[in-house]
């Protein structure tokens, strides 16, 4: 199959690239512990003629895992080559290519260890996800799975799960998403691949998940409680390990960091000036030696289990972080509160189908367009795509690099005043509801969603993306925070630098330069896990006020079509930006649009949720 036939980019500098495509079958779905079963490879040149093209069978050396999906079975691999006996020959045909993938970190990361376990260098600086640039392109198709952009685009597709045929059909999925990319204008979500390709950047083990509620403090002279958070700090004539194994033992909640919630610190010399014991004299920890510890340990009384507990009903306003954290230089810009989203019969609004993307005006203006927008039940776009249908123009907005592509498409242009009376486009009738399952619910800013039963079921991936930026990054993060809305360890902070909880329940997936997701396994997560708090900070020294708004959308699978979606503007002065929450309320799980920002940087919010910051 050639690119070549329907485009080709090689005057396009920002389109053109020599790229390899590529799809792995694998024996399960986390890449540090499973194998890559099979694997094929396609490659292509700038002028989209293909000039390579690979594909084997491998023998991993395990249980090839669920043979009703690949239909891979031992027997049929047993011949095959290892990874390591072929990796020389996809490494030569990745080398100097940007790597195409449908989730291409799933690919990517696989690869990744196949590599560093064959001691080899995974030669891949550059990836491209197709699943991340369809969300860019916004295609009517019924989701963003490849067997439906194949049939959106037209691709044959004639065994599933196959390698090669799944990347034949890479190939023509990739070919047309690329044409309507130049079409709309649309910026590559290229992303730089890291050196993580080594195996001491899986994730540590995981922390033994304590199965008891923080009683809070001893009394004085008084016992020790199943739950209680306990950190240990200085050196101990007991080794480490074996303390914290007899705390763990006994039901104790060993922590890495001292906070307003610790119960005790342990610890030879309170005087000693680190971290730890400052913060705790901070705080007002009790401070036990380790000798007085040990003998507590021997009579440690019985704590609440958490799954004796009814899961805790969230307050109804956002909590800030610990009270302990430094306030922001200027409050929040307002409450936020639970705003329940209308069920099947919500009322019919002007705005049901339509996608408005506002350009030019003041970072105020285009706020409050856009809540008017989503007040009006439409949705407010950030990035033009081929969902958008009407662009709203402020001043200024005509020297936006988009409004070329605007006129070109045809797209109708509103002034401002549009917003408030808005006129009847004879092709599609305002007031006219979408069909049934073509839109998702639109939250306003604190806006509520109940997640469907069972909830626990499958991935959730809730998904941040702003405009195009030249002058910052942005980074998201999440916190897995108990019922004093602390982590129960640092693993429980998850950033780019630690992409994953320790137990793997929550992760951070980098699909472009414009947007990043997290995604939450509710059945994984420890007893204690009560909310994950998902944030956005700027990196440099831009505010939210210049970056604009960020989308946010909720799905149940990585492809799936989205459950919700949020548009949300902070005030001009943030550097931080908590944008969602997935929270236990009741026997339910729910999730929360929340859009508050603060004005300190990402430090100030991660140590107010206990996490200890060198």
């Amino acid at each position: 199959m050639s690119l070549a036939t329907a485009l080709d980019v090689s005057r396009l500098s920002d389109y053109a690239y020599d790229w390899a495509l590529v799809d792995v079958e694998t024996s399960g779905l986390v890449a540090r512990r499973d194998r890559v079963l099979s694997i094929a490879v396609l490659t292509f040149g700038p002028d989209g003629v293909q000039n390579g093209e690979y594909s084997t069978l491998l023998n991993p050396g395990c249980d090839p895992g669920p043979v009703h999906v690949h239909g891979l079975t031992a027997e049929r691999l047993s011949g095959a080559p290892t990874f390591g006996q072929v990796a020389g020959r996809i490494g030569a045909l990745l080398r100097d290519r940007v790597m195409v993938a449908h989730n291409a970190q799933f690919d990517y990361d696989f690869l990744a260890h196949e590599f560093a376990r064959a001691r080899l260098h995974l030669p891949v600086s550059q990836r491209l996800c197709t699943l991340a640039l369809n969300r860019r392109v916004d295609p009517p198709a019924a989701d963003l799975g490849l067997a439906s952009l194949a049939a959106h685009y037209g691709v044959p597709q004639t065994r599933a799960h196959d390698a090669l045929d799944d990347v034949r059909v890479l190939a023509g999925i990739f070919r047309s998403s690329l044409s309507e990319a130049a079409r709309l204008d649309v910026p590559l979500p290229l992303v730089s691949c890291p050196p993580r390709q080594d195996p001491r950047f899986a994730p540590n083990p995981p922390k033994t998940p304590c199965a008891y509620r923080n009683p809070g403090r001893p009394a004085p002279g008084g016992p020790l409680v199943q739950g209680m958070k306990v950190a240990v700090t200085g050196e101990t004539a007991t080794s480490r390990a074996e303390l914290v194994a007899r705390a763990v033992a006994a039901g104790l909640n060993i922590m890495s960091s001292v906070s307003r919630h610790t119960s005790a610190l342990v610890t030879n010399d309170a005087a000693s000036g680190s971290a730890k014991a400052r913060r705790a004299i901070a705080e007002g920890v009790p401070v036990i030696d380790e000798h007085a510890f040990l003998k507590l340990l021997g009579d440690v009384r019985p704590g609440t289990p958490h799954e004796n507990q009814a899961p805790q009903a969230a307050p109804e306003a956002v909590p800030s972080p610990a009270a302990s954290t430094p306030p922001p230089v200027t409050a929040p810009t307002a409450a936020v509160t639970d705003v329940p989203v209308p069920g099947p019969t919500r009322p019919v609004k002007p705005f049901g189908r339509r996608r408005v993307l506002v350009l030019g005006g003041t970072h105020e203006e285009a706020s409050a367009a856009r809540a008017r927008i989503v007040d009006m039940g439409g949705a407010a776009a950030i990035n033009l795509s081929a969902s958008v249908t009407d662009v709203v123009l402020f001043p200024g907005g005509e020297r936006d690099r988009r409004m070329a592509r605007v006129s070109s498409l045809g797209l109708p242009v509103r002034e401002p005043a549009w917003l408030g009376a808005p006129v009847s486009d004879p092709t599609e009738p305002l007031g006219t509801p979408a069909p049934a399952g073509a839109t998702s619910d639109v939250l306003p800013r604190g806006g509520v969603l109940d997640l469907p039963a069972p909830s626990t079921a499958g991935h959730w991936h809730v998904s941040a993306s702003w405009a195009q930026q030249a002058t910052c990054e942005i980074d998201v993060v999440a916190f897995v925070l108990d019922e004093d809305e602390q982590v129960s360890c640092d693993g429980d902070f998850v950033f780019y630098g630690a992409p994953e909880s320790p137990d793997g329940s929550v992760r951070l997936l980098c699909d472009g330069p414009t947007e990043q997701t997290v995604t939450v396994a509710l059945a994984a997560l420890p007893p204690a896990a009560r909310r994950i708090a998902i944030a956005a900070a700027v990196d440099g020294a831009a505010t939210f006020g210049d970056i604009g708004a960020v989308h946010l959308t909720l799905a149940p699978g990585v492809d799936a079509p989205a459950t919700a979606q949020a548009t949300l503007d902070a005030a001009t002065s943030e550097r931080t930006l908590l944008l969602a929450e997935i929270y236990r309320r009741g026997p339910r799980w729910r999730f929360r649009a929340v859009g508050q920002g603060y004005d300190h940087g990402l430090e100030t919010l991660v140590r107010g949720y206990g996490v200890d910051v060198e």
